[in-house]
């Protein structure tokens, strides 16, 4: 059973980058729509069972939900658009690279990190290189893409700490609920403010946006957060790493999506420079710290 969850988990989240690409309705208001949907569906639970949760929500919580619900808005935004942009493999490799820039991130604050996560950062940079340069031989509007897929990393890995803060006080639903929630408000704002139209889409692209919803959403970050119960962190985060050649896999497949053979060579690099990365972090954390739990706290987001 626990394979076969591990399977499922993995097949959801893989999916998520080639069912938006294939999506045809504009990239803000499909992650409006995910993240409304979302909020909706935690939040039916955690209105009943978490009263008492979100009343006792103090200006240093609040402060954390801004933050979180903030960059994950901004990371939907470039990371859906990216995907319209470049290919669907590239974009999900770019955006997987949120474990790196935690890393960085850390790094900056003071937590010199070891000797082993830096060589996995550099491996995870060359493969970065290496597709870049391929998609520059492609067009200018690939390497935009490419951009826009590494900002959606950093923000990702923004909303993790945030989330992280948060999730100290709160449980998953009301985490949840009001991180989804506050984003989905942040991008009906975007998508009034670059004036993308959130209805008259075709049925077949509503039918997308459910989709990503219930299957990256709800089947892939959900069964992640179950396993926590009879899996470590590391673990999951490995096999979260599946993400890459998933769904660059998936993409070939449904979406006929052809790419150059040192593409492929680029994102191995980053999927090896990544696992590198994880192991590390997990060996060398600082003594006395507890192990992050990164599909917990808060659910994860590969490539979403």
């Amino acid at each position: 059973m626990i394979i076969f969850l591990s399977l499922l988990g993995v097949l959801g989240v893989s999916a998520s980058g080639p069912i938006m690409a294939a999506t045809a309705a504009p990239a803000l208001a499909i992650a409006f729509w995910r993240n409304l949907i979302g909020a909706l569906i935690m939040g039916g639970p955690a209105a009943v069972s978490k009263r008492a949760e979100f009343r006792a929500l103090g200006r240093s919580d609040l402060r954390s939900l801004l933050t979180a619900g903030t960059a994950l808005a901004l990371h939907f935004a470039c990371f859906v658009t990216s995907l319209k942009l470049t290919s669907v493999a590239a974009a999900t490799a770019l955006v997987c690279l949120q474990v790196a820039w935690i890393a960085l991130f850390n790094a900056v604050r003071g937590s010199r990190p070891p000797a082993v996560v830096v060589t996995g950062l550099t491996v995870a940079f060359a493969g970065v290189v290496v597709i870049t340069g391929f998609d520059l031989q492609l067009s200018g509007q690939a390497i935009l893409g490419d951009v826009l897929a590494l900002a959606g990393g950093a923000l990702a890995g923004i909303y993790q700490m945030a989330g992280a803060t948060a999730r100290r006080t709160m449980s998953t639903g009301t985490y949840t609920t009001l991180c989804y929630g506050g984003c989905a408000a942040i991008l009906i704002l975007l998508c009034l403010l670059f004036r993308q139209p959130l209805t008259g889409f075709s049925p077949e692209a509503w039918v997308g946006i459910l989709a990503v919803t219930l299957v990256a959403q709800i089947m892939g970050h959900s069964v992640f957060n179950h396993l926590l119960a009879v899996m470590s962190p590391l673990v999951i985060s490995m096999i979260i790493l599946l993400e890459i050649p998933g769904a660059a896999l998936l993409a070939a497949v449904f979406l006929d999506e052809q790419l150059p053979a040192g593409t492929y060579a680029g994102l191995l690099l980053i999927l090896v420079g990544l696992a590198v990365v994880v192991r590390g972090q997990a060996r060398f954390r600082p003594a006395g710290r507890p192990a992050a739990r990164p599909l917990e706290a808060p659910p994860a987001l590969g490539g979403d």
